[in-house]
């Protein structure tokens, strides 16, 4: 499909000079619906659930203030602006972190991710140690096992019984815009995801901070469990806090705690760049 027709990113020379922007990516067959604050400060790129879109982190942007950079975007096919892809898997959204980066001519990021978008920052941040300042992941990137083999097909029969509803959800970026197929390939794909992390966690180099969901998960020892031994074999990962809340709820009350972490992770890569950060 053609890229919706928007004012398009500015060339690297020009973001560079970090003013406020929002408008469209373009990648590939459809383009992202980014906004950056701009600024001087630490650019901290926000990466969302796997259905969910960048309003979710208006809480943690106003904790951390103008001091920083904030860009978010939704991802292929969420939000109320984002182009559909025929590509939505995990992979392309791994890909579209450079999109958005080069679009907004930014180099060194530090990112933030929840659930969904904490496996994606993990695996950015893991294959570029060179670019990343650091990683905060919100109750995600959790090594388990928890992918059943007919995943995928309980998800399509799950998703079909919501389809009359799609329609009515989707102008307030409530579900994404995307096929049932795709969303149950997309549920499925995290689980694959998940049961790879650990040697993707075993190989982030930049300092990289966890913010815990608890209270409300049914296989929370299993996901402590995993992370304890990730934490435990990679110095460079951490447990900043653990908030009493699950799911979306996790931004909202825990907004302050992934602040700190912001900040945490911050200071570490200025102190490990000898105080230039």
């Amino acid at each position: 499909m053609r890229p919706p027709r928007n004012a398009p990113a500015p060339p690297r020379a020009a973001a560079g000079r970090a003013a406020p922007w929002t408008g469209m990516v373009p990648v590939e067959d459809t383009a992202l619906a980014v906004a950056d604050t701009g600024g001087p400060g630490v650019p901290v790129v926000y990466l969302n659930g796997q259905f969910a879109s960048r309003g979710r982190w208006r809480r943690v942007v106003a904790e951390l203030g103008p001091g920083f950079r904030h860009i978010t975007y939704d991802e292929r096919g969420r939000g109320r602006r984002s182009g559909r892809s025929s590509d939505c898997s995990f992979e392309a959204a791994v890909l579209d972190v450079d999109a958005v980066l080069d679009a907004r001519g930014v180099r060194r990021p530090l990112l933030v991710g929840w659930a969904y978008g904490a496996s994606v920052a993990a695996h950015w941040a893991g294959r570029n140690p060179a670019q990343a300042l650091g990683a905060v992941m919100v109750d995600g990137a959790h090594p388990r096992d928890w992918l059943a083999a007919d995943a995928e097909a309980r998800l399509r029969r799950r998703l079909g019984r919501l389809r009359p509803f799609m329609p009515l959800l989707r102008p307030a970026g409530l579900v994404p815009r995307m096929s049932a197929a795709q969303m149950a390939r997309g549920g499925a794909e995290v689980g694959r995801v998940a049961l790879g992390l650990g040697p993707v966690l075993d190989g982030i180099a930049v300092p990289a901070r966890y913010v815990v969901a608890s209270g409300a998960r049914s296989d929370e020892e299993a996901v402590r469990g995993g992370l304890r031994r990730a934490v435990e074999r990679n110095p460079n990962l951490a447990v900043s806090a653990e908030v009493a809340a699950s799911g979306g709820a996790v931004l909202r009350r825990g907004a302050p705690a992934v602040a700190d972490a912001v900040r945490e992770v911050a200071a570490l890569a200025a102190r490990r760049r000898g105080g230039l950060g």
